[in-house]
């Protein structure tokens, strides 16, 4: 049930620009721009432009993330690609959530039912391999007893994420295995949403990587500095209390600041903007990416 809240009123701006040392030929691109509307998030607008001049049309992947594919005229060659969304939306999330967690998956080690289970699917699989077990043994070093808290454990687990791991700006694309970053002692965000992912569907629960937008207004959250900063964290779910978001980056609970996009099972499927263009090899001259969060 959705709970009237103080709404915030935020504004995205998120522009991508792609530069190319000669003209080529663009080939369709898709986009995941659109935050995910709930109880907790309404878009009041939104708005996309592309240049050159594309046609776009949108429609829904498989875990109902809005997905736009832009269409190039043939030919039209250009030397620039430039992607911008702007999108108003009233985000209502509380900052101290209760969650109303089902009696029989308060205490860990609990079972999903059959139809959970089995709609859950993929999501409680881990997707990166670990063959000397050393992820599944650092994620039971938090269970306390054979009847743990189960909100405390995950709390437990997205702290010790924290810990484990030096945050650090890395704009290269890709994301480390959850096991090289615990071997590396470092990572970005999407290398600690991935690593706590893992780390719980170890443990046997369900969860799907988040790809979005981090409000942060007092300018002391890990992630959000400077541009660019899109931002990954987690969503485990839990009877009764269904979807819960961590951000093991900032040792945070709940979607208070947090501005969704795209839910996936692994972070490759959540690239904001892909696609290719038909040219030399080397005629890709860099990329630029512009994000900002502000209160309207």
């Amino acid at each position: 049930m959705c709970k009237e809240l103080q709404l915030v009123h935020l504004t995205i701006h998120h522009k991508t620009t792609y530069r190319y040392r000669e003209p080529v030929q663009l080939g369709p691109h898709r986009l995941m721009l659109r935050p995910r509307e709930s109880c907790d998030l309404k878009i009041l607008s939104s708005t996309l432009a592309v240049t050159p001049t594309a046609a776009v049309t949108w429609g829904q992947d498989v875990a109902g993330n809005s997905v736009a594919t832009a269409a190039f005229s043939f030919p039209s060659a250009t030397d620039r690609l430039v992607i911008s969304c702007s999108t108003e939306v009233e985000l209502s999330a509380a900052e101290w959530p209760v969650f109303d967690i089902a009696a029989a998956a308060i205490s860990f080690p609990f079972r999903y039912s059959d139809e959970d289970q089995i709609d859950l699917g993929a999501l409680a699989v881990p997707q990166h391999a670990d063959p000397q077990g050393r992820l599944a043994s650092w994620a039971r070093g938090f269970v306390l007893g054979s009847a743990t808290d189960t909100l405390s454990l995950l709390k437990d687990l997205s702290a010790g994420v924290s810990g484990a791991l030096a945050y650090e700006t890395r704009d290269d694309e890709g994301t480390q295995s959850p096991v090289e970053s615990l071997e590396r002692g470092e990572g970005s965000c999407r290398d600690f949403a991935v690593l706590f992912t893992e780390a719980v569907r170890s443990l046997g629960f369900g969860a799907r990587i988040v790809s979005g937008y981090l409000h942060d207004a007092g300018d002391g959250l890990v992630g959000s500095q400077g541009t660019g900063s899109t931002h990954a964290w987690a969503e485990v779910y839990l009877p009764g209390a269904g979807w819960v978001p961590f951000d093991p980056t900032n040792r945070s609970v709940g979607g208070a600041n947090l501005i969704p996009v795209a839910v996936v099972r692994n972070i490759d499927q959540a690239i904001p903007v892909a696609g290719s263009y038909a040219g030399k090899r080397d005629a890709f001259d860099g990329m630029d990416i512009e994000v900002r969060v502000e209160a309207s």
